[in-house]
């Protein structure tokens, strides 16, 4: 497919027009980014324990690893600083955009990776642990929050969504530098699984991979959808439709009341406080922003139909608010509605 041409200063664009262009005539590579000496790190960290399979990286819509396959697809948001903007501005936080946070992102894939180049799941020991990788994906899955039988890793509980996923967290964890996962996990059941990756990963030494395949699935030169149509999919893949389930909660905060007919509206006392609340939220939780985003909005809806106005001090309502959104969360999750990535 031929790439169509796009201004010199595409960059430069405004979102609306940026939103515009199709994803396969984005002039991208990872030469010369910041990922690319993450990617190198990576490298070291894998050269350091001795483990010497290929990885091919390429640049795609989201970050994943092809099945049967020695590559890793990034992001393309990750290959231009402009675009990181149009990520955020988009999703409200960029996956991977700091290093610490790509870092484990990438010892998560390299754990798909090593599993593909060496047919691991195949080995029955790594089945009776971690499960069969024929399992099929959940499109939501349940996790249980105090489970001490999954390491964490990118999130609390992503090890929890599949076999696959478990092992490549557990991965990850062994091979992130300077972590004790011994002391660390010292009283999980989580650390047989370790402990067995430990052991594997010293079988591997130097071994040559059975699987060095480079082929890329989904590659940005074959997208041709434009920026505008991804994030349109992705919001509604990360979206919640949230029941109205919590009027008695928020009418503990707020009130329509004529006594409190002088005082700020819950909607607008929601506004001002929405992002850090919505920051806090996601680092108890482990959960996507754009999704207790979307829950926030729900509830500021839900207070305007209502009526509502602040009830008690500001201070209190917000501390109480902050619980209460974190408490509806958390029911998401138990709902069974807590969606595996893309």
């Amino acid at each position: 497919m031929a790439r169509a041409q796009v201004p010199p200063n595409w960059a430069e664009l405004p979102d609306e027009q940026l939103l515009n262009l199709r994803l396969a005539d984005l002039p991208l590579q990872l030469e010369g980014t910041l990922v690319e000496g993450r990617i190198a790190q990576l490298r070291a960290e894998l050269e350091q324990r001795d483990l010497r399979f290929p990885i091919h990286f390429y640049i795609s819509d989201e970050w994943f690893t092809p099945d049967g396959t020695a590559t890793m697809a990034i992001p393309f948001y990750l290959a231009h600083p402009r675009l990181e903007r149009l990520e955020k501005a988009q999703m409200l936080e960029v996956e991977g955009g700091e290093h610490e946070w790509c870092m484990r992102i990438l010892r998560h894939e390299a754990g798909h990776v090593i599993d593909n180049a060496y047919k691991l799941r195949l080995r029955k020991q790594r089945r009776e642990l971690f499960g069969s990788s024929a399992v099929p994906y959940p499109e939501f899955y349940e996790p249980k929050p105090y489970s001490k039988l999954f390491v964490q890793h990118i999130d609390p509980w992503y090890a929890q969504s599949h076999p696959d996923e478990d092992f490549a967290e557990t991965f990850a964890v062994w091979l992130t530098p300077e972590v004790n996962w011994k002391r660390r996990f010292a009283e999980w059941p989580a650390l047989g699984k370790l402990e067995y990756v430990d052991q594997l990963m010293h079988s591997l030494r130097a071994k040559k991979p059975l699987v060095e395949s480079a082929d890329e699935v989904d590659p940005l030169r074959r997208l041709r959808h434009t920026l505008r149509r991804h994030y349109r999919r992705k919001r509604r893949h990360h979206g919640v439709e949230h029941p109205k389930f919590y009027d008695r909660e928020l009418r503990r905060l707020f009130s329509d009341a004529p006594e409190f007919a002088a005082n700020m509206t819950a909607a607008l006392f929601l506004a001002r406080i929405r992002r850090p609340v919505r920051r806090v939220v996601a680092s108890w939780t482990g959960i996507y922003q754009y999704t207790i985003d979307k829950v926030l909005e729900d509830m500021i809806t839900r207070c305007k139909e209502l009526k509502l106005r602040l009830a008690v001090p500001e201070e209190r309502a917000r501390y109480e608010f902050t619980v209460l959104l974190t408490v509806q969360t958390v029911n998401y999750l138990h709902s069974g509605r807590h969606r595996v990535a893309l």
